[in-house]
This record gives structure tokens, C-alpha cells and sequence, in this order.
């Protein structure tokens, strides 16, 4: 696409100013919308502009990013603000990058083909690795479309995968924060089993990142969960949200998902106890809390 227009921006929490700090960085102008009036002066504080509504983000740009926190936003967003304000213009390209139902994100893309592009761009990886290129963006999509805006993509996440079709970028997205969320669980689990039994966590945490037990969850979350510092990169109640929508796609689909069933569970407690939008590394809080009476 054409660098001339500002690329808008739909949303401005943790992913949203993430974006809009890469595209500011690479050079392009960024404007953007969100309902909580601080995070449009973030944006301005950052080298981005505010707008006063979706509707003036839409009419300003032809490439719009949505990083809100649900189906229902993304939903609204693009039916209810940015498809009227997008009336008899041509070209404009959407990229839904919040993580969403797969199945009525595919619809959605049917239901607005003839009137906009519209891509499926989630990512994966906390807002700090996204901050850093470290994120892998799951594109879903027409293959023409997304060269278009190649140039922004690339931007936003320097490595890429093309999943498939509208819906697949999402579908992906789940399995893999599926199997993220138990890396996170197992190590909190292990963390507060090695702290009981008498190991020195600050010392038993190298060892395990070299040992058979290695992922990635040791190098992004184990130092905070040592720490304790829950300063939010991926929050509880958005992992949660996440979680509920996988164990709805199982459902439908008659797959059981026990481990993901207990990981639900822990995530339903955090948010009890009011640890919601703490960083989701603070499951740790919720192992250490569930001992047992029964002693040897």
C-alpha cells in the first residue's frame, strides 16, 4: 500500500500501542481510536495522532489494524463503524488481529468481501516479544491481499506465517496458546514444587531452561514468577477469554481437553481472587495457594 495515508489503528491497549510504537519507529504515520480517552493521549505522547471516533480512523486511512479484546468488538467495529464510514471508498484493507472466535471471524470476512479487504492477523507472542519483532504474526486470508500490505505486516511482525483461509489464522492461534497456557501452568506448577521440597529458585531456574523440560515459558515468564512482578504483558482475564473459546471449539467438536480444563480452572480462581489484569504468569500465586492439609 501507498505510504502516504496514515495507517489507523482500532484499539490501543497493550498490542495496540505496541503496533502503533513499530510503525511510528519504521516511519509511518499512525492515528488512532480507543474508548479510554489516556490511551489516545499514550498514542500522541508516542508520535501518533488520536481521533476522535472509528469512524474518522476509517475515513483517514485505507489500511486499518483492530486490536480490541473481543469477537463482539471486532464484530461491531467493522459492521457498525468502519464498513459505513468506508462507504463508495475503494481499497480499503482491514486486519483483525485480536484473538477471536475462528468460526465467526470467517463469517464476518463472508459477510464484508464485497465492500472491504479484510485479513485475520493475530499473533503470537506476549505485547514485549511483539515489542521486540519477536512475534510470529498467523495470517488468514487472501494471498493477493496480504501483498498488499506486506510492507505493514512486515513491520508488525517481521516473521509471518500464511495459515490459510479467514478463520485458520485464529484456529492456529488457539492451538498454540493452548499448549503456551500448560507450558506456563506445568512451570508455575514446577516452580512452587521445587521452592517446597527446599531448591533455591533463582539457582534451579537455569538448570531447568537446560534440561529436557526446556520452553520457551522458562525465558518470558519464569523470572517473573520468581519475582513476583505481574506488570501485565498478556493479562489473566485475556488468557482466560482465550481458554473459554477453545474449550467451546472442543466442545462443539466432542474433543475433551483435560489439562486445558485444569488450566481454566486455576485462570477462574486467579480472577476470584482479583488477580484479572495481572500478567498471566501470576498463576503461580494460584498453585501456591491450593496446598493440602493431609501431611505424611
Amino acid at each position: 500500500m501507498p505510504a502516504t495515508k496514515p495507517i489507523g489503528i482500532i484499539g490501543l491497549g497493550l498490542m495496540g500501542e505496541v503496533y502503533a510504537t513499530r510503525l511510528i519507529a519504521a516511519g509511518r504515520a499512525v492515528v488512532g481510536y480507543d474508548i479510554e480517552p489516556s490511551r489516545g493521549e499514550r498514542l500522541t505522547s508516542i508520535g501518533g495522532r488520536a481521533m476522535a471516533s472509528i469512524a474518522d480512523v476509517a475515513e483517514a486511512c485505507d489500511v486499518i489494524i483492530i486490536a480490541v479484546f473481543s469477537t463482539d468488538q471486532v464484530e461491531d467495529v467493522v459492521e457498525n463503524h468502519i464498513l459505513p464510514a468506508a462507504a463508495g471508498a475503494s481499497g480499503k484493507i482491514v486486519l483483525a488481529t485480536s484473538t477471536a472466535d475462528p468460526d465467526r471471524i470467517a463469517a464476518l470476512g463472508d459477510r464484508v468481501a464485497a465492500r472491504i479487504r479484510f485479513l485475520e492477523t493475530p499473533v503470537s507472542g506476549t505485547s514485549e516479544q511483539v515489542r521486540r519483532g519477536d512475534g510470529v504474526g498467523l495470517i488468514g486470508g487472501d494471498r493477493e491481499t496480504a501483498a498488499g500490505v506486506d510492507d505493514v505486516l512486515a513491520i508488525l511482525f517481521p516473521r509471518r506465517h500464511h495459515i490459510g483461509r479467514i478463520g485458520d489464522g485464529g484456529r492456529a492461534k488457539l492451538a498454540i496458546n493452548l499448549i503456551l497456557g500448560l507450558n506456563r501452568l506445568a512451570l508455575a506448577e514446577g516452580l512452587v514444587f521445587a521452592q517446597r521440597i527446599g531448591l533455591d529458585l533463582e539457582a534451579f531456574l537455569p538448570v531447568a531452561r537446560e534440561s529436557a523440560a526446556y520452553s520457551q515459558a522458562m525465558d518470558i515468564k519464569g523470572p517473573r514468577m520468581i519475582s513476583g512482578d505481574f506488570k501485565p504483558e498478556g493479562r489473566v482475564r485475556q488468557t482466560l477469554k482465550d481458554v473459554h473459546m477453545m474449550l467451546d471449539q472442543a466442545g462443539r467438536l466432542g474433543q475433551s481437553l483435560p489439562a486445558l480444563a485444569v488450566n481454566c480452572d486455576v485462570l477462574e480462581a486467579c480472577v476470584r481472587a482479583g488477580e484479572g489484569d495481572l500478567d498471566n504468569s501470576a498463576v503461580i500465586k494460584e498453585i501456591r495457594r491450593r496446598t493440602t492439609t493431609e501431611r505424611a
